[in-house]
């Protein structure tokens, strides 16, 4: 029974840059490999990010090269760095296992970035 709890959302304009954080809880964290997903008014939840337990990682096309995934194994947290944010850009972003739905963990509430002028 893991929990996550994400942070780090916010209002910024276009151009402009947020880190998110996801605190994970347990003594199990290195091992899991993490994903960053979100979900934004009228659409289906997407994958964003993932980061395996040894440092891989890969990412959703339209953000690569502006969004970084990355994890610190002793704060049991995982990071999204986003860098020139666009409007679509907008969404609630949750972190959770990278897994298929059968192994995901009950969801946190997510954190809301908005990205407008």
């Amino acid at each position: 029974q893991v929990q996550v709890v994400e942070s780090g959302g916010g209002l910024v304009q276009p151009g402009g840059s947020l880190r998110l954080s996801c605190a994970v809880s347990g003594n199990m964290f290195s091992t899991y490999h993490m994903a960053w997903y979100r979900q934004a008014p009228g659409k289906r939840r997407e994958l964003v990010a993932r980061i395996t337990s040894g440092g891989n990682t890969d990412y959703l096309d339209s953000v690569k090269g502006r969004f970084t995934i990355s994890r610190d194994n002793a704060k049991n947290t995982a990071y999204l760095q986003m860098n020139s944010l666009k409007p679509e850009d907008t969404a609630v972003y949750y972190c959770n296992r990278a897994a298929g739905s059968n192994n995901w963990w009950r969801w946190g509430q997510g954190t809301q970035v908005s990205v407008s002028s």
